[in-house]
């Protein structure tokens, strides 16, 4: 019955009134396509079932603040990317050995350096938080995942000058709020 409607008319048909359906139908048509980008992120089958659900879980609660800016599936999109990526940096700064154990009390220029690292990349993520979902997913897919100008204007359905200036855009508003005094 709702296999017809496009995901937007879904969402503005469904939402309203029929949360629970609403949420099937687009779960039951992206599940297995948020899977297998998990699943190309991750590597393993367990950990993307988990990331699957708790983007779905993510996408529920904010479903309703969808605006239609992109289509819906590059909105899911977004989020996936960004959840995996943002999960899997967490995973690696996880502590697998104390600095002592890694020796790295015995260089404490090695400590300051990466200490200074440390600051700048909070400062660059705490940037990042201030763009829109659409402007972190354009600048992690190209400068995170690789993808070439082409793929994103297919991706986007825009045309590659349109690609360029968004990501033009985008590093042009990190680079400011990096170089303020305060990113409160």
């Amino acid at each position: 019955m709702y296999a017809s409607l496009s995901d937007e008319e879904t969402i503005r048909q469904l939402l309203p009134n029929q949360p629970n359906q609403c949420f099937e139908t687009l779960y039951n048509r992206y599940v297995n396509k948020v899977y297998k980008r998990c699943l190309s992120m991750t590597k393993d089958a367990d950990q993307a079932q988990d990331f699957t659900q708790d983007i779905f879980l993510k996408v529920f609660h904010k479903l309703d603040a969808f605006q239609e800016r992109s289509t819906f599936s590059t909105w899911l999109y977004s989020i996936s990317y960004n959840y995996c990526a943002d999960q899997l940096r967490l995973a690696k700064r996880l502590p697998t050995t104390s600095w002592e154990e890694a020796g790295m009390d015995h260089h404490t220029t090695d400590v300051a350096d990466s200490q200074l690292h440390e600051e700048a990349l909070q400062v660059v993520q705490q940037a990042m938080t201030a763009l829109s979902v659409e402007e972190r997913a354009l600048l992690r897919l190209k400068y995170e995942d690789g993808m070439s100008i082409e793929e994103l204007a297919q991706l986007y359905e825009i045309k590659p000058s349109a690609v360029k200036m968004r990501l033009k855009r985008s590093r042009e508003k990190v680079r400011s709020l990096c170089v303020q005094p305060s990113l409160s």
